[in-house]
């Protein structure tokens, strides 16, 4: 189905207690999260229904069927990769964010319409540049969500962010982070752990000894939160 403007995938129980959406990250197919609700309902005995919704920019060209849901400076990051600079994105707020937050607002508006359920029954997340999405979009909703699942995403907009934090008090989050990730920096990872804490959150930190990837110990957490939901 299309909601704001976003095609958007749904697996799972119509009568489910909880909704997770999971935004996918920069360069992925609109699809390329669907397979992790299998796992985590099969595997993990996770109950809740899954939402997808596709990124609204396509990259095409060389990307194929990929999309994002803010353009990056290719060239900029391939740089910094060859020199093996650490790319603080801490004061940076991307081109296209506070568009693309109003448009994933209002498609979360529109989902709890049409699938009727509550904006306090959605555990919000995602992968990389999703998982960036997600939290900003958590910090400018009216009310924050019943937890957020942050899979490898960084510090940005901290300007922005900094002063809404106190918004996730007790908020459940399960945050992840690779050691050896070449794209976001661990160190700006556990400084976004740091002042989620700070703000009262409840933080479930799970680093781990890889790159960027979701590898199976932060599914198995990401399932803990979602079970500990009932």
């Amino acid at each position: 189905m299309e909601l704001a403007g976003l095609t958007t995938h749904v697996v799972g129980p119509t009568d489910a207690k909880t909704t997770v959406v999971l935004l996918h990250g920069f360069g992925a197919p609109g699809d390329d999260l669907v397979s992790l609700a299998s796992y985590l309902q099969r595997g993990a005995g996770v109950t809740a229904r899954f939402v997808f919704p596709e990124a609204p920019i396509e990259l095409g060209g060389l990307y194929g069927d990929s999309r994002a849901w803010w353009r990056l400076d290719l060239a900029k990051l391939e740089a910094d990769l060859r020199s093996g600079a650490v790319r603080d994105r801490r004061t940076e707020v991307p081109e296209g964010l506070p568009e693309v937050r109003a448009q994933l607002s209002r498609w979360l508006d529109e989902l709890c319409t049409k699938l009727s359920f509550g904006a306090d029954e959605v555990v919000l997340g995602g992968f990389s540049q999703g998982a960036m999405l997600a939290l900003d979009v958590a910090l400018h909703r009216p009310a924050p969500p019943a937890g957020l699942i942050l899979m490898s995403g960084t510090l940005l907009a901290e300007s922005e962010w900094s002063p809404r934090m106190a918004s996730l008090k007790g908020v459940p989050v399960m945050q992840s982070h690779g050691k050896h990730d070449t794209l976001l920096p661990f160190s700006i990872a556990e400084l976004l752990r740091d002042q989620l804490i700070a703000a009262g959150a409840v933080v479930d930190w799970q680093p781990f000894a890889g790159a960027h990837e979701i590898p199976p110990p932060v599914l198995a957490a990401a399932a803990k939160l979602l079970l500990a939901r009932g």
